[in-house]
């Protein structure tokens, strides 16, 4: 069943239905699939099984559904709820509708439908022999992202937002990026619709995974190191420690203030806003029918958070069902113990990025200038977490835990030499709280059906895997005085 998915994809890459239109400087303008390349790509995934769902041609909105609403985002300066000619300089008009909508679904379009089909759906995949291997009476499933073009699932809100940007005419975006997943999504997007890409590569994950920054580049990207002196946000922190390992918070502030200056610019971000975690809920409500396709339903859904947008993604749609009372799983976020905005964070206003020039959102923050330590998870490194997922964390609808790297790496090392599948270091966390779940399984007898996200694979970062096996990885955790210093510089909002 995987195969057949697979080989969809491959007919989908190489089919002489494919147009690609070029332009300038032989940069491609638009991709196009013919209505014969659609047949034959469904046609391959239309066999019996979890695979066999269609992609969906609507993004679900939780919000819609939520018995309380979300708090709005506030304006830095005035404290008043951010209006949508505040956002207008960073985004196109389509997706700040989108950040403010109610709307319960909204409409893909066609020609983000046409890219989705390189590699969605995705497979559900049942992770038989790690069961075997933990002798666990649970049935584990996971819903792996890593086969888009990026390995990852990040290109589901990439392609998006760079197609809404190219329709409004706008001939740039920049970006921040960690471990590197999200900066080369959007730049494999910007390479289909024609549009130049600039990223800032958090310092820590520039060095560790060389081979993100070279994959971004091969689709025409500028990457920087963040911080960097082109930005007088990179210059203020490199002045304070030049040595700095960077974190998201302040590559985002040098996107941030490179697309506020220039007219034909716009910002795009890779998680955390309402809109991105919208595009990702293609993950849950595509694996719900492919539950339901083998009669199964989980009781327990794991997905690691860093920003929020896999966890979201997948977990949404269900969250909607439970709402609904149609099934009750527990919903678990894992996140890294040196960065936990979850599970010791305050749940807060705060500035986004490190240099407070996005708007104030509600949200679990570890403090706007909290620089986390050098993990290999480098998408987990944010000091904030998404304001929607915080408000259904603070609605009681999920719980959140917290794991240190090397028991991570121990289980995907169990993961990798079961199901063949390298983790990105992310999924990791994941991993390791699905493995503690099936072990307390086969302590109480119980057989649940475990859902776990895998979001990317970890082809890239082989030197975390190396570090691991040569016995030199060391758990990096929080710092309960770095913390309170950080949270101390909290703007203070009038309610």
């Amino acid at each position: 069943m995987v195969q057949s998915l697979l080989s969809a994809s491959l007919l989908s890459i190489s089919s002489p239905s494919f147009s690609i239109k070029v332009g300038e400087q032989g940069k491609p303008m638009r991709l196009r699939a013919s209505p014969r390349c659609r047949v034959r790509a469904r046609a391959a995934s239309s066999k019996a099984g979890p695979q066999a769902v269609e992609i969906p041609h609507q993004w679900y909105n939780l919000i819609a559904d939520l018995p309380v609403k979300p708090p709005p985002a506030l304006h830095p300066q005035t404290q008043e709820p951010i209006k949508p000619e505040d956002l207008s300089p960073l985004f196109p008009d389509e997706l700040i509708k989108q950040e403010a909508s109610t709307d319960r679904f909204i409409a893909i379009p066609e020609e983000v439908i046409d890219v989705y089909r390189l590699w969605r759906p995705t497979p559900l995949i049942r992770a038989k022999r790690l069961e075997k291997l933990l002798d666990t009476p649970a049935r584990i499933y996971y819903k792996y992202e890593g086969v888009s073009p990026a390995g990852s699932h990040k290109p589901n809100t990439a392609v998006p937002q760079v197609w809404y940007n190219a329709q409004e005419g706008v001939k740039s975006v920049t970006t921040e990026t960690g471990a590197g997943q999200w900066g080369s999504s959007l730049a494999f997007a910007c390479s289909l619709f024609g549009l130049d890409c600039e990223v800032w590569q958090v310092r820590a994950s520039y060095d560790q995974k060389p081979y993100r920054k070279l994959m971004m580049q091969t689709w025409g990207a500028k990457v920087h190191p963040s911080p960097s002196s082109i930005t007088e946000a990179g210059r203020k922190i490199l002045q304070m420690n030049p040595s700095s390992p960077g974190s998201l918070g302040i590559a985002i502030s040098e996107a941030v203030e490179v697309a506020a200056a220039n007219a034909d610019t716009k910002y795009c971000l890779g998680s955390v806003l309402n809109h991105v975690l919208l595009h990702q809920t293609v993950i849950g409500e595509e694996c719900i029918k492919q539950m339901e396709a083998i009669g199964e339903t989980p009781d327990v859904i794991i997905g690691c958070t860093g920003g929020g947008s896999n966890f979201g993604g997948l977990t949404f749609p269900f969250i909607r069902e439970k709402l609904k009372g149609r099934i009750n799983p527990l919903i678990r976020a894992v996140e890294p113990t040196a960065c936990p905005s979850l599970t010791k964070g305050v749940y807060a206003y705060d500035y986004g990025d490190t240099a407070g020039m996005t708007p104030l959102m509600k949200m679990h923050t570890l403090g706007h200038d909290f620089v986390p330590d050098p993990i290999h998870a480098g998408g987990l490194r944010y000091h904030g977490m998404a304001p929607l997922l915080s408000h259904v964390y603070e609605l009681g609808f999920m719980e959140a835990i917290s794991i240190p790297q090397i028991e991570c790496f121990q289980g995907a090392i169990q993961f990798a030499r079961t199901e063949g599948l390298i983790p990105a270091p992310e999924p990791t966390h994941a991993i390791a709280a699905t493995i503690r779940e099936a072990l307390h399984c086969r302590e109480t007898g119980e057989s649940k059906v475990i859902l776990t996200a895998m979001c990317g694979h970890g082809h890239f970062d082989l030197p975390a895997y190396e570090k691991y096996l040569q016995g030199n990885m060391v758990d990096l955790s929080f710092e309960e005085e770095k913390i309170k210093a950080s949270l101390a510089n909290i703007p203070q909002v009038v309610a």
